[in-house]
């Protein structure tokens, strides 16, 4: 735990020396695109002394170079032939580099999968003085009493989501404040351990250093979520290649990620099956025609399904629309569904606001959304990462929402639990409640 501690602090640091010196490159390594954006700081959305800074998106750095290049070696958001996603990632890095004419060496990388888990941790503490000090909140967060989650697992983002001080609760930064009593709520993310290990060997086979990690679905969940959406309470759905991403956010905090292993690959393998063609052609097949509500016109329109197996007859075949469509919606159903299991988990009707957003390179099959509204009983809209200077027009689709993402998370990072002098003489005292806890539960 405390080695993973500073190696986030490294990773924040190194970052912070990169944007220093001005120029970073943000990496999406997922299952059917590995995109690369290169960023050019310009320091005017440097935080001042007070901690506050630009609005994300707004001013503060300039994408000036981008490439995208077709993702290999990578399954259900996790990699799976090193080689092979090494050189996806050399080939996009490349080619970004090159349109920036400039030369990387840090770059911050999202991932989906990996099995994310969400706790949320609790933490109080007297005030040695009356007014909250930067010591006084790393003291509250150290004081968090940190979950069992299990060996082989990681925590990827731990943020503090809400402070109270006293009796009053909502303080989103309570320094300066005074008071007796501190107490926060802190939202902790794990993930498998080895899904990151293999990423950051990967990245670091590509002579580059990482300089950051973060979920996709997180990112994804702060480009395409509006100012209001992540103050009121909303989830973002980002529908990706080989998993669904899930995450909800409220005053402007994520409390809540996970992931269906469940993607637009699936579809595109139901249509090959179904209809007996390469997977190429299903993925012309579903981007060209695709659908999920069927209309009487659709029986009438005819897809020719061009094929090269030598076989005339096999290759010269048509078939309806409808029938495409029957294909693709029982699949689109099923991950709906899922996520719709994982939300009721999450206890998302509780929200004040039950907006849902569908993002991702998956929410582009028409009439998802109102499939989506039904399975889901919620409102439902599309939607589009936010809009970022230098980035290219076919970079601001659905698709790249968390490439827009990472963006804005690396200009304007949120505080996280490694941002905090941790106090060195909590280590002790928390291993020793440990052993008493685990001598009470097994003597």
């Amino acid at each position: 735990m405390i080695e993973l501690y500073e190696s986030q602090r490294a990773m924040r640091n190194m970052r912070r020396a990169a944007m220093q010196r001005g120029v970073v490159a943000v990496l999406d390594v997922g299952t059917s695109k590995i995109a690369c954006l290169v960023l050019r700081f310009d320091g005017t959305a440097t935080r001042g002394d007070d901690g506050i800074g630009a609005m994300a998106g707004q001013a503060g750095f300039r994408v000036i170079g981008a490439a995208t290049t077709r993702s290999r070696g990578v399954r259900f958001g996790e990699i799976d032939a090193m080689a092979e996603t090494e050189r996806a990632i050399r080939t996009s890095v490349q080619a970004a580099q090159k349109m920036a004419n400039m030369r990387v060496d840090h770059v911050i990388a999202c991932f989906s999968g990996a099995s994310p888990r969400s706790y949320g941790l609790a933490g109080q503490v007297e005030l040695e003085s009356h007014m909250v000090s930067e010591q006084d909140v790393s003291r509250v967060l150290s004081s968090c009493e940190v979950p069992d989650f299990g060996d082989g697992r990681e925590v990827l983002h731990a943020q503090p989501v809400n402070f109270a001080l006293d009796h009053r609760s909502g303080l989103i930064d309570p320094r300066g404040q005074m008071g007796n009593t501190l107490s926060t709520d802190m939202h902790m993310l794990t993930v498998d351990a080895a899904a990151i290990q293999n990423l950051a060997h990967c990245v670091k086979r590509c002579d580059l250093e990482l300089a950051g990690v973060a979920n996709s679905a997180y990112v994804s969940g702060i480009s395409s979520l509006v100012e209001d959406e992540q103050e009121l309470g909303a989830a973002c759905i980002d529908l990706g290649g080989g998993s669904a991403g899930i995450s909800i956010f409220i005053k402007k905090h994520m409390i809540y990620c996970d992931s269906v292993r469940m993607g637009g690959e699936h579809v595109t393998s139901d249509i090959s099956m179904g209809l007996s063609v390469p997977t190429a052609t299903a993925e012309r097949i579903k981007t060209f025609y695709g659908g999920v509500v069927a209309t009487g016109m659709d029986d009438r329109e005819m897809i020719e399904i061009h094929g090269d197996t030598g076989d005339w007859d096999h290759d010269r075949r048509s078939v309806s629309r409808a029938e495409l469509i029957g294909i693709m919606r029982p699949r689109v159903e099923e991950i709906l569904e899922e996520v719709r299991a994982r939300l009721d988990a999450a206890g998302f009707d509780c929200l004040p606001s039950q907006q849902i957003v569908l993002t991702g390179g998956g929410s582009q099959i028409p009439g998802l959304d109102g499939l989506a509204s039904r399975i889901l009983g919620q409102q439902v809209r599309l939607g589009r990462p936010l809009r970022v200077h230098g980035l290219p027009q076919a970079a601001t689709g659905a698709g790249f929402a968390s490439s827009v993402g990472m963006c804005l998370f690396a200009a304007n990072p949120q505080d996280e639990w490694w941002d905090f002098e941790l106090p060195v003489d909590r280590y002790p005292q928390r291993s020793l409640k440990r052993a008493v806890k685990w001598f009470k539960d097994n003597w």
